[in-house]
């Protein structure tokens, strides 16, 4: 069975970091790109950003600008798990953050994690 599980999310304050992972299961993560998505209370998901897979040379693809130079995204195929660096946190990154799979960073979606909330205040 395909799974994703998200972990890592919490309160931060401004400007602080925080790790989330993504645990995948059932299948092989080095075929696979894995992207993280968030969606903030009444608007709408976006995508954040994503890793192509071990086979296409872990390509970092970037949805979103505004956390260019602030998150960052990794893999570790040892132990089945992509993570989330983010960094200089605002209030606007608050959100519930999903990791997601898919064959390539342009076609996420056949798989989706249920989410961790990042909320990011004084």
């Amino acid at each position: 069975q395909v799974q994703l599980v998200e972990s890592g999310g919490g309160l931060v304050q401004p400007g602080g970091s925080l790790r989330l992972s993504c645990a995948a299961s059932g299948f092989n993560l080095d075929y696979y790109a894995i992207g993280w998505f968030r969606q903030a209370p009444g608007k709408e998901r976006e995508g954040v950003l994503c890793i192509s897979s071990k086979y296409s040379s872990d390509e970092i693809s970037y949805y979103l600008d505004s956390v260019k130079g602030r998150f960052t995204i990794a893999r570790d195929n040892f132990k089945n798990t992509v993570y989330l660096q983010m960094s200089s946190l605002q209030p606007e990154d608050t959100a519930v953050y999903y990791c997601v799979r898919g064959r390539r960073c342009n076609s996420v979606g056949d798989a989706w994690g249920q989410g961790t909330q990042v909320t990011v205040s004084s």
